[in-house]
């Protein structure tokens, strides 16, 4: 246990943005969830405005620290490539 009033102070700031951290990545998950589950439901429109939803807040996310940059954007690529890759399907 912590003894110092500094060390008690930094567990409960762990604790605190641990909560947060815990939420946005849940909601960062549904979010791609949305995007997947439209390009496997073959509904082109929705995937793109889940898409557009998802690069948005991803990328909002990014700065409020609870992700890195690059791993936002590698995030968004794949979704990207998965969304297009429903045209090569199609044709």
């Amino acid at each position: 246990m912590a003894n110092t009033k500094s060390a008690l102070k930094r567990i409960r700031q762990t604790k605190k943005r641990t909560e947060r951290n815990r939420f946005y990545r849940t909601r960062m998950k549904n979010i791609i969830k949305a995007v997947r589950e439209a390009v496997a439901a073959g509904d082109k429109e929705r995937a793109i405005e889940a898409l557009k939803v998802a690069n948005k807040r991803l990328h909002e996310y990014v700065s409020k620290g609870i992700i890195k940059k690059n791993n936002a954007s590698r995030k968004v690529s794949k979704l990207h490539k998965l969304v297009n890759s429903m045209d090569n399907e199609a044709a």
